[in-house]
C-alpha cells in the first residue's frame, strides 16, 4: 500500500439533502464497488451530506487517485483539499503548551 494522505472532497450535488435512503445506499454501493476494483490504495472514511453538497473524507496517495475514483464512479468533484492538520476542542487544552 502506498503512503496515504487524508483528503476532503467537496462535491456539488443539487438536492443532495433530499436523497432517499435508497438513493444514498445505491451511491454508496457504487462507490464501494469502484474502490474495491481500484485496490487498497484508496479508502473512503465518511461523507457528510448537506442541502446541495457532499463533503467526503478519503485516504489516498494523491489527489489524482481521488479524481480517478470520481471518474470511474461518475461522482462530481468540485474541489479536493489535502488535510494538513486536525483541530478539535482538545486543541484548546492548556496542558499541551
Amino acid at each position: 500500500m502506498s503512503e496515504c494522505h487524508k483528503y476532503v472532497i467537496e462535491r456539488d450535488f443539487n438536492g443532495a439533502g433530499n436523497l432517499t435512503p435508497s438513493e444514498l445506499h445505491d451511491m454508496a454501493e457504487k462507490s464501494c464497488n469502484v474502490l474495491r476494483d481500484m485496490g487498497p490504495d484508496i479508502n473512503w472514511i465518511e461523507s457528510y451530506v448537506t442541502d446541495d453538497k457532499f463533503y467526503c473524507v478519503y485516504l489516498a496517495p494523491d489527489a489524482e487517485t481521488i479524481r480517478e475514483h470520481a471518474e470511474k464512479g461518475g461522482f462530481p468533484v468540485t474541489s479536493i483539499a489535502e488535510v494538513k492538520r486536525m483541530v478539535d476542542p482538545t486543541t484548546a487544552d492548556d496542558s499541551i503548551h
